[in-house]
């Protein structure tokens, strides 16, 4: 089958890899018919996430038809019609049965490996190194999928992929990231991040009721869009965020602070940003922190601070004092995708929301290895690439 593939630091290619097959159980084996790039499959693109090898399958945000089913697997029959959640879980152990399907006990076959580095493992993943289980992602012909009795969400018919696509990832993470804000009424979210994960963050809060969204970008295409939602946007190169959020909310600061943008912060003018990206480049640092900086000093005390963007290692001079003192909350993880996908679902049916709003790019599997290029640099207005296999 055909495959992106990673050989290395910025270099994808559109590879001829074996089919996958039953290995277990419960497994089951996806024809993909449609996945996408994610934001976070861009650390992997541009080398700052461990535990990767060459010759790894990209990919974990996809969706498609099952073709084949493990003995064990009473849950799925061919033809069924399948969003695969990147998290992979079994549904039995005690963190799944408390729905912390990120952090499932028994998926990760790394384990011993990501204990030493984490101290506990995380759940296994699609396509995103070998710390979380070194499994082959989507961004392919055809996926097995591990415990696939469980790690799945059931589409019905009259649902286009485009609809329910983004339900295996960046609807769920910005739901999540809303959701650990405990949004009330009379609450200002301000979000870091206006790519996909940030736009679907936006949308949730206004769902759950927030008096006033404001978001921090840079790129005009993202800020149009999150501002046609609804939020307020601030572009962080023509004006100072600080000052701005301290107008919006009258000095006091927001209630809620969403980090959308994780170890890749783009804040190149600031001393910090430069310190950061100095200290990557001698590898004395693996993550870029600004956000998390400016969200601890802009939080409003007693705030809620959520960080759905990933993290990948060590982070410097973060004013850990300030949040102490300030009483901060912090929320954070991996997405526990299923915990919110019936909910979910049932919002896309009922027209409340149609994920697909933040796609700008369709193109074919072959096409991949330039859109990786392409979303990195945010070039020709691109926010969400879709690709066809």
């Amino acid at each position: 089958m055909k495959a992106l593939i990673w050989h290395g630091k910025k270099d994808i290619r559109y590879d001829t890899v074996p089919d996958p097959v039953i290995e277990h159980g419960r497994d089951a084996i996806i024809k993909v018919s449609t996945c996408a790039i994610c934001g976070s499959d861009l650390h992997l693109f541009d080398g700052f996430m461990p535990g990767m090898k060459s010759g790894d399958v990209m990919g974990h945000e996809f969706m498609g038809e099952v073709v084949e089913v493990g003995r064990d697997n009473a849950a799925l029959k061919v033809g069924d019609r399948v969003v695969i959640p990147f998290t992979i879980f079994c549904g039995e152990c005690d963190q799944c049965k408390r729905g912390n399907f990120s952090v499932c006990e028994r998926s990760n076959r790394n384990k011993d490996a990501a204990d030493k580095l984490f101290g506990h493992a995380t759940a296994g993943l699609f396509g995103y190194t070998h710390l979380t289980g070194g499994y082959a992602g989507g961004q392919a012909e055809y996926v097995r999928v591990p415990l696939a009795d469980k790690t799945h969400i059931k589409i019905p018919d009259g649902l286009t992929d485009e609809q329910v696509l983004f339900l295996g990832d960046i609807f769920p993470t910005g739901w999540q990231a809303a959701v650990n804000c405990e949004i009330e009424p009379t609450d200002t979210v301000a979000i870091w991040g206006a790519g996909p994960v940030g736009q679907m963050a936006i949308r949730s809060a206004i769902l759950l009721g927030a008096r006033q969204v404001i978001v921090i970008d840079h790129v005009p295409e993202r800020l149009a869009m999150a501002q046609a939602a609804g939020a307020i946007p601030i572009n962080f190169k023509d004006e100072s965020v600080l000052d701005r959020l301290r107008d919006l909310t009258q000095a006091k600061g927001p209630e809620k602070c969403i980090d959308a943008v994780g170890m890749e912060s783009h804040a190149t003018r600031s001393f910090d940003g430069i310190y950061d990206r100095i200290k990557q480049a001698i590898m004395l640092e693996t993550d870029r922190p600004h956000v998390l900086r400016e969200m601890i000093y802009v939080c409003r005390p007693a705030g809620v601070l959520s960080v759905p963007g990933v993290y990948g290692g060590l982070i410097d001079k973060i004013p850990f004092g300030a949040a102490m003192n300030k009483g901060l909350t912090w929320r954070m993880g991996q997405t526990h995708v299923n915990r919110w996908s019936d909910d979910l679902l049932k919002r896309i049916e009922e027209g409340q929301i149609d994920p697909s709003f933040v796609i700008t790019h369709r193109m074919k599997l072959t096409d991949g290895p330039k859109m990786y290029e392409t979303f990195r640099d945010k070039e020709d207005g691109c926010i969400k690439v879709v690709l066809k296999p």
